[in-house]
């Protein structure tokens, strides 16, 4: 690994973060509390690059690599956990899945709309009754004599559900071959027989939509299929990769404000006669979350390399997802912690910055997920 950055890459993490600064931070907590979709700070992403960082620009996308993925999102995610939600579905699940599976007229009739920010996309993996276990999905297209599929079922906890107008869904083609029955299709939620349930009431990332979906006899095209049929598990599981690396940034984002507020507040805060910066506990916190938050970087920005350059990564985008999620919750516990009743006010974004923190410990598989993959990939035992 190269530690120098490189112009381009430091160029995008300015950019960045003066959106981030100027525009995402000031409105968070409005957005976190009426939980109103952002979408003008989102074209403002789209327009700037943000939302297709590694989509080539032949496709609409700013044509940069991982390394600059993880530059950015660490950016805006300390602005707002929520933004960079939208932006890290936009990146990795939507886009990359097009792009790496997706034939010629897909890349650019889907994945431009999505990187310039003049859509918004969504992934559909997760059922009422199957997360972790995806193959256990009930979601069914049956193929038809013309060669089109019609869709039936629901999906549940859609990122951008509510407002995405494509969505990357995954639902089962033929139920007797488990995994290898799953199909990808991609979905114009204009089209008849697609149905949106109500938006979820969160604990965080509450500007981020989220709904249940509906199929009740949706047509999909023989050219909605994204991939080959009884591809899709594997499409999703090798989306799932990438979009580890996103979430991984993001917790790094919002540790990093969480840390930064707590470093303001210790110098300044008093008890019995000097700042509480000075007693031993205090600075054994603030050290311990210096040495979570550094490791958490250094371990994505690994885990982006490697992908980068073309390797197998999802051992590392697993490492990389497990130890920042982890990080960021109990960074932000400790950032409440220190700041006491301050931290328990919504008068500070100290709390904002614990609530959303849960999230990054579940979605783009749970810790529990990730302790697995990364067993699995060191022993080779399933």
């Amino acid at each position: 690994m190269d530690f120098n950055f490189t112009e381009e890459q430091l160029m995008i993490q300015d950019v960045a973060r003066r959106i981030a600064r100027e525009k995402i931070a000031p409105s968070a907590e409005s957005f976190d509390r009426s939980g109103e979709f952002p979408l003008e700070n989102i074209r403002l992403l789209g327009e700037n690059g943000l939302m297709g960082i590694e989509v080539p620009t032949e496709y609409g996308g700013a044509g940069m690599d991982p390394i600059a993925y993880v530059l950015a999102m660490v950016e805006i995610a300390a602005g707002d956990a929520a933004h960079s939600t939208i932006m890290s579905v936009n990146n990795s699940l939507f886009c990359n899945g097009i792009l790496t599976h997706g034939t010629e007229e897909q890349k650019q009739t889907y994945v431009r709309a999505i990187a310039e920010g003049r859509e918004i996309g969504a992934f559909a993996l997760t059922e009422p009754q199957s997360g972790s276990d995806a193959t256990a999905m009930r979601c069914r297209a049956v193929k038809q004599a013309d060669g089109s599929y019609v869709i039936d079922g629901k999906k549940s906890w859609i990122t951008s559900g509510p407002v995405a107008k494509y969505i990357v869904l995954f639902a089962m083609t033929d139920p007797e071959k488990g995994a290898r029955g799953i199909t990808a299709f991609i979905i114009d939620t204009d089209r008849e027989g697609f149905h949106r349930g109500k938006t979820e009431p969160k604990l965080g990332i509450r500007a981020s939509a989220t709904c249940e979906i509906e199929f009740s006899g949706y047509v999909a095209r023989a050219e909605d299929v994204l991939g080959a049929e009884g591809e899709g598990f594997k499409i999703a599981m090798s989306v799932l990769d990438a979009g580890r690396i996103g979430i991984a940034s993001q917790a790094i984002g919002l540790a990093r404000a969480a840390y930064e507020a707590t470093l303001e507040y210790v110098k300044e805060r008093k008890a019995f006669g000097q700042p509480i910066g000075a007693f031993q506990m205090t600075q054994a916190k603030i050290a311990d979350m210096k040495c979570k938050l550094d490791a958490s970087l250094l371990l994505t920005l690994r885990a982006a390399w490697t992908k980068g350059q073309g390797k197998k990564f999802s051992t590392e985008a697993a490492v990389a997802k497990l130890t920042a999620s982890e990080a960021a919750m109990w960074i932000t516990h400790q950032t409440v912690q220190i700041h006491a009743g301050m931290g328990y006010s919504k008068e500070m974004p100290v709390e904002r910055y614990f609530r959303d923190a849960k999230i990054t410990e579940i979605y783009e598989g749970t810790s529990e997920i990730q302790r697995l993959v990364i067993a699995r990939g060191e022993t080779g035992i399933r």
